[in-house]
């Protein structure tokens, strides 16, 4: 779950301020832009690791909608509230809610609310290669560690210049593991429930409830 989140993060994380190429640093810019201006995102996503060497491949889907600090992410069978201040993590298998607190704004905490979050330091970036996939111009920026003890070897940021979007992301890791994130479908400023992120305690009656302090 962490290494997924810490890969959905990375997908809107545009990192970096020096030894930037101008125009990788104005695409950022307005996808940057587009989706701060919508009040909510909801993303259908697909999630492949790969690594040959180890002989390790594996495919997940989910989905996140997310508004503000606020989101409800469903991945590897787990439904997790954040309601702005309590995470509600439900396991439907184990029959098991378990709440705990955490601070969006906390640098080590890793929340999809982050996938907002454009500028941190720790990177550099350029403008990469632009690949026809599935009928769509995709533009690619690459994403290089600063760090050079990182455990990334770079990232490949891919981006519809017409839509503003991000398409996928592409982590290589310096063990030789890639991790794609593709989005399968944006949608924006959806009609939400205004119950969406709230926890109803009602509905998991026989779940045992696990409170972390």
């Amino acid at each position: 779950m962490k290494t997924f989140l810490l890969s959905l993060t990375l997908c809107f994380t545009l990192l970096g301020f020096s030894q930037n190429d101008a125009k990788a640093k104005a695409l950022l810019d307005q996808v940057s832009q587009k989706v701060k201006s919508y009040d909510n995102i909801s993303l259908d996503f697909k999630y492949v690791l790969h690594n040959a060497a180890e002989n390790i491949n594996q495919e997940t889907r989910g989905d996140v909608i997310m508004s503000g600090d606020k989101y409800v992410l469903n991945i590897l069978g787990v439904t997790r509230i954040f309601d702005g201040k309590t995470l509600y993590s439900i396991n439907p298998e184990d029959e098991e809610v378990t709440i705990s607190q955490e601070n969006p704004e906390d640098a080590g905490s890793i929340t999809p609310s982050k996938m907002l979050s454009f500028y941190n330091e720790g990177y550099t970036y350029k403008m990469g290669e632009k690949q026809n996939i599935k009928g769509r111009d995709i533009q690619f920026v690459k994403l290089t560690p600063m760090d050079s003890n990182s455990e990334i070897k770079h990232v490949l940021l891919g981006i519809d210049p017409q839509t503003k979007h991000i398409y996928n992301l592409i982590e290589v890791g310096q063990n030789g593991t890639q991790t794609t994130l593709t989005v399968s479908s944006f949608e924006t400023n959806q009609t939400l429930s205004k119950a969406l992120f709230s926890f109803d305690e009602n509905k998991y009656k026989s779940y045992y409830i696990n409170t972390l302090n």
